[in-house]
């Protein structure tokens, strides 16, 4: 996502490069080109000329230390009008109450359904909340079919009344259901609709009314560019709701909407979706988002994905493997299970500062099915003795897995690599904690 806006905000960047001072000749060269990316990138005319204003006034105000290029200096004060641009700070979802209720709105395929399957698992999960599903899509039966589907596949709930086509009737007793059941949080998926259906119109609005929820979402499918910002002003204007959720940020998406969308309707981005998987869901940080749109990366998120992924005590298990040097292919599988739950490749390597160029690499996410394959086709014992590995035994797995002999013998040297690099690192840990201790014994001694 953002990967065009990113490439042209470092083109109108390059202006400023080699200039000793910041003058409104440059100043205007390169806010003209920045102009023309966020134009680009479908956001509004007046969205786009309003910021490129005020980084304008703000960057002529300024003084370029000796140790600040002018260039730097301007993209730091992009940076901090693109985050106040997108809300400025985080803006946390309500789901507290007895039950918390969250109401979603949204167009038709906006992917309404998805993100709430998506919301209950990340509050299951992240959060140890008990959650209700409620099927409120009184319209489309394969609506509800899909939701059971979805609560299925993330172990949670689904209340549905197919035989009731009253909306308001089918939410109050659901609530009911929650309080009597003992569940934190109710997410209600309604049916999508269109901003000029009068009828569908009135009939969230009275959803609304009747349940009181702590938090309402308008869901929309980032795709839809500048038409999303248009559609979330009429409702809001009926609905008044919370906040905002961008689905398909992964697609082939000029991004415009997260830039505009908050300054249109005053009201903050929530989440952002960015796949198909339950757990393709990240919470919105404009400050995050604003580093990574200017190229600088987002090390903080992907920190936190590993943090997420991370088992301490499969950790501690397998460093005492690693020094009794036996890491194996076992050992090696669930390392490459780990990495492949933190997102794929290319996205990974979008939150590290400087590697948004990286995104014209052929990067093949299907790479680890190929080392997966060929791991699996060993026999258990194999996979625990890597020695074992001759040349008849290369074959039988080659073929097994479908890949060549090279391949195979390719992954056993990097496997050997990895080991060797790993056993190498835990020992200067180990030296360097040796190093530690006796260094605080001579303090004492002192």
């Amino acid at each position: 996502m953002f990967e065009n806006l990113t490439d042209k905000f470092e083109r109108a960047f390059k202006v400023l490069k080699g200039q000793g001072q910041i003058t409104e000749i440059n100043v205007a060269e390169t806010l003209k080109e920045v102009r023309r990316a966020l134009l680009d990138a479908d956001v509004s005319y007046k969205t786009a000329k309003e910021f490129a204003d005020r980084v304008k006034e703000k960057a002529l105000g300024q003084q370029v230390l000796t140790a600040v290029s002018p260039g730097q200096l301007l993209v730091k004060i992009t940076h901090d009008e693109l985050k106040a641009l997108m809300g400025g700070e985080h803006s946390d979802i309500q789901y507290q109450g007895n039950p918390g209720i969250v109401l979603m709105s949204g167009l038709q395929g906006s992917g309404k359904t998805t993100f709430s399957g998506k919301l209950a698992n990340y509050l299951k999960t992240k959060k140890g909340k008990k959650v209700l599903l409620v099927a409120c899509d009184i319209y489309r039966p394969a609506a509800i079919d899909q939701l059971h589907v979805v609560g299925e596949s993330i172990g949670v709930e689904v209340f549905s009344q197919r035989e009731n086509n009253n909306a308001v009737e089918i939410v109050t007793r659901a609530i009911e259901y929650a309080r009597n059941n003992g569940f934190n949080v109710v997410i209600i998926d309604t049916a999508g609709r269109l901003a000029i259906d009068e009828e569908m119109m009135t009939e969230i609005e009275n959803v609304q009314k009747a349940v009181k929820p702590t938090e309402t979402l308008f869901v929309v499918d980032a795709m839809t560019g500048q038409d999303a910002v248009n559609t979330a002003k009429t409702f809001h204007d009926r609905l008044n709701f919370d906040g905002v959720v961008l689905t398909k940020l992964d697609g082939d998406t000029r991004g415009g909407a997260a830039l505009s969308i908050r300054s249109e309707v005053q009201k903050p981005i929530k989440f952002v979706g960015t796949g198909e998987k339950m757990d393709a869901l990240d919470v919105f940080y404009p400050d995050r988002m604003a580093s990574r749109i200017l190229g600088m990366g987002d090390v903080v998120s992907l920190v936190e994905r590993a943090q997420e992924q991370f088992d301490e005590e499969q950790a501690l298990r397998l460093e005492k493997r690693i020094k009794k040097d036996q890491f194996d292919f076992n050992d090696f599988l669930e390392q490459i299970a780990q990495i492949k739950k933190m997102g794929s490749v290319k996205d990974l390597l979008g939150m590290l500062p400087g590697m948004g160029k990286m995104k014209d690499l052929d990067i093949n996410e299907d790479a680890f099915k190929h080392i997966e394959a060929i791991i699996r086709s060993m026999t258990p014992k194999e996979r625990s003795n890597p020695g074992l590995l001759n040349g008849s035994r290369k074959t039988r797995i080659a073929n097994g897995s479908g890949r060549s002999v090279e391949e195979v013998n390719r992954l056993l040297k990097q496997f050997d690599q990895t080991r060797q690099m790993m056993k190498m690192l835990t020992n200067k840990s180990q030296m360097a904690g040796m190093m530690k201790q006796a260094n605080q014994m001579k303090a004492m001694r002192r």
